[in-house]
């Protein structure tokens, strides 16, 4: 019966990290659409808003960090983070830059098909860069995805041409941040949490978006004299961008990353729904037909995934389980061996 009671446990705690990350994500999506978009609140800066969210994380990181002391920095050379940190950080600024300014041209649920071509757009790039192996039967799987966004974009009623470049560019910069993260930290030996991620990546992204803030959007803010920072919207929109990357580390670390890939699918079908019914953005048929064929495409894909996770785990069992048969062998030969000493 305590058996029961702590599987049971164990079940509705996973569901509850993945209910608080999929409200958190959702909140901040139609959040930024919110602020970003110039039929409601009107304020078309995302270079600005991507910075007051960094801004906000890397000083509540940094309390944690070093102030509060509640999380434990990593140990990190100054060459490792020119050489790891500072390249993961400027696709990351880009990627939310992009993801951010794709809000003002198109509509939440479309953005949401267009981002389903992630998986193709890691794995591709995992194979150019010799991380990920070939295989025919996975490369059919990307192409049954990318033919579902296609069709999607086709039956896209307010198709914009360059909110479709924006968004595509912020995941291929995502792709190549999660591709690099593999390469440069992770086979390192580092391992960051949300929170030390922030401490390290947010205040570089800050900097690099610095860049194009000064040359694109300064100058409208500086000579617009209406303009006066809205700290109730932007305080709770940042808290909220802080608190899904706490989901974050709950859901992954509680849970698996393949369970917030899962879990991704199912806040994308909430959004379509919540862009369709509350926002009054159109979705065409041809829309559902096409998100449907590339989500069916991504569920075969974490139901892969899923199967060689599996696979992997038997094989690594049943290695440490003949690892210790034949350590229990030696040692009783060893005692045979004293025995007939003796």
């Amino acid at each position: 019966m305590a058996v029961s009671d702590g599987v049971v446990k164990k079940i509705i705690l996973s569901y509850t990290y993945v209910a608080i990350w999929i409200f958190l994500s959702f909140t901040v999506i139609v959040y930024n659409k919110y602020i970003l978009d110039r039929k409601m609140y009107n304020w078309p800066y995302p270079i600005s808003l991507t910075m007051i969210h960094m801004a906000f994380c890397s000083s509540l990181a940094y309390l944690l960090v070093r102030v509060f002391k509640l999380v434990e920095p990593v140990s990190m050379s100054r060459d490792l983070y020119l050489r790891s940190v500072v390249p993961i950080g400027l696709l990351y600024s880009l990627s939310l830059w992009f993801s951010n300014s794709a809000y003002i041209f198109l509509s939440v649920s479309f953005i949401q098909m267009l981002k389903a071509l992630m998986p193709v757009a890691v794995y591709s790039i995992g194979v150019l860069v010799k991380k990920e192996v070939f295989k025919n039967e996975v490369m059919a799987n990307m192409v049954s995805i990318s033919l579902g966004v296609a069709v999607a974009a086709y039956g896209e009623a307010k198709f914009d041409a360059w909110g479709v470049t924006l968004q595509l560019l912020a995941v291929a910069f995502e792709a190549t941040r999660l591709v690099l993260i593999q390469i440069l930290l992770n086979s390192k030996g580092i391992s960051l949490n949300p929170i030390t991620s922030l401490y390290y990546i947010a205040p570089c992204c800050l900097v690099f978006l610095s860049v194009p803030w000064l040359i694109m959007e300064y100058p409208t803010l500086r000579d617009s004299s209406s303009f006066h920072l809205d700290f109730l919207t932007f305080g709770t929109n940042s808290t909220c961008a802080f608190a899904l990357n706490l989901a974050v580390f709950l859901l992954v670390g509680k849970t698996s990353a393949l369970t917030m890939n899962v879990a991704g699918v199912v806040k994308d079908w909430l959004l379509i729904a919540f862009s369709w019914s509350v926002i009054k953005d159109t979705v065409t048929p041809l829309n559902l037909i096409g998100y449907g064929l590339a989500f069916l495409g991504v569920a075969y894909y974490n139901h892969s995934k899923l199967q060689a996770l599996k696979a992997s785990e038997a094989q690594r069992k049943a290695q440490q389980a003949d690892e210790e048969a034949g350590r229990l062998l030696e040692e009783r030969e060893g005692e045979r061996k004293n025995e007939n000493h003796n």
